[in-house]
């Protein structure tokens, strides 16, 4: 089964909000409910979005039990479902994204909240769900979690979260642009299917201009953000500027529009909501820690890199190059932690893949914590 990202349309009346508050569309944020704990309750009309998905929607050649079983589901998304039905349709990978369907649908229902769904899932020996269900659970969530913030860097950030970035060094300034928007702008330039065509014939065309967000451009951001160009803005990923004042001093100038300070922003709160536990996540670039105790990568190859830094064994320069930042995790309430780790750092890490992705790995801080029984 290939499930393609995509902007699903969502059905029936949706309530109306600020362009900065009507953010990501594709969340379908408006159409959930919420609990007394704040979790999000999944609703007919937000599961109702997934059936307008490519790999459920209905085309020209779609069989006769094929239409009947999505029109029952347009009409009733939590209808059971039976695996004879599914035999009945006549191509059978469509038959596997109803599946794959109606797995996360039932997964759902038996959790009751996107968040619990969410944590089962993650904390499960393995994750039974297709990748791209659980790509919009963590987008519903992070989009409620940022439901009343005015922060464009943080929002940008938190899209590392859902959506894998492809990183650029531009004049020594690491840039994530977000990997589908890049792939299909450089395939067709930014003009859609006549771009395509203007490609595959090797005919000249406009340069894609994506921009790197910065304070000033908020307002383009939740622009963009609340239309079908939600992905189009650049995050610099630069550390923090230090002066070396002599005699072991030295002093830190913080970057205002720092896309790994806002990062860290949106992992604390991420923390926070789902575990209940008050963090503070600072970004690094280096670690110089004798008694360094746990760490969590947030990406495989940040995972593997941060093992063999701690054993000391040996690493290529070439995996070094692909940290793009350290982190520095400490519990602010130290009785949350192993009794081990009161008042000590956990480190984290980001790496970039050796083809320059980024695939963040948010359940990792959920399942990889030294957190207190």
């Amino acid at each position: 089964m290939a499930w393609r990202t995509g902007n699903p349309y969502d059905r029936g009346q949706v309530p109306t909000l600020s362009p900065m508050n009507d953010f990501w569309p594709s969340a379908g944020w408006p159409l959930l409910q919420t609990d007394q704990q704040d979790w999000l309750l999944p609703t007919k009309g937000w599961l109702r979005r997934f059936l307008d998905w490519p790999e459920l929607a209905l085309v020209p050649g779609s069989c006769a039990a094929e239409r009947r079983l999505h029109h029952a589901l347009l009409e009733d998304p939590g209808l059971a479902v039976a695996e004879p039905r599914l035999l009945t349709l006549a191509d059978a990978d469509t038959a596997d994204n109803y599946r794959a369907f109606i797995a996360f649908r039932d997964a759902l229902q038996a959790a009751g909240t996107l968040q619990a769904c969410y944590l089962q899932q993650v904390r499960s020996p393995r994750v039974s769900l297709a990748p791209v269900f659980m790509q919009a659970m963590t987008q519903a969530i992070v989009r409620h979690l940022l439901r009343h913030s005015d922060d464009a860097l943080q929002a940008r950030a938190a899209e590392l979260l859902f959506r894998s970035q492809r990183v650029t060094v531009l004049d020594g300034v690491p840039l994530a642009g977000d990997a589908q928007t890049l792939d299909l702008l450089n395939e067709t330039g930014g003009f859609g299917e006549l771009g395509r065509l203007l490609s595959q014939a090797q005919a000249p065309i406009r340069a894609a201009d994506m921009k790197v967000l910065t304070a000033e451009m908020a307002a383009g951001y939740w622009r963009a953000a609340s239309s079908s160009r939600e992905h189009e803005f650049l995050l610099d990923l630069r550390h923090e500027l230090q002066q070396d004042l002599g005699h072991g001093l030295q002093f830190t100038l913080a970057r205002a529009q720092s896309g790994l300070t806002a990062l860290s922003r949106v992992l604390q709160a991420w923390v926070d909501h789902l575990l209940g536990l008050q963090v503070q996540i600072t970004p690094l670039s280096r670690i110089d820690d004798e008694h360094w105790r746990w760490h969590v990568g947030l990406d495989a190859d940040a995972s593997a890199l941060l093992n063999d830094l701690y054993e000391g064994r040996e690493v290529h320069p070439d995996r070094h190059a692909q940290l793009i930042s350290l982190f520095s995790l400490r519990f602010l309430q130290p009785d949350q932690a192993l009794p081990e780790m009161a008042g000590r750092p956990v480190y984290l890490g980001l790496c970039r893949t050796a083809d320059g992705q980024i695939r963040l790995k948010p359940q990792n801080l959920l399942v990889n914590l030294p957190v207190a029984a």
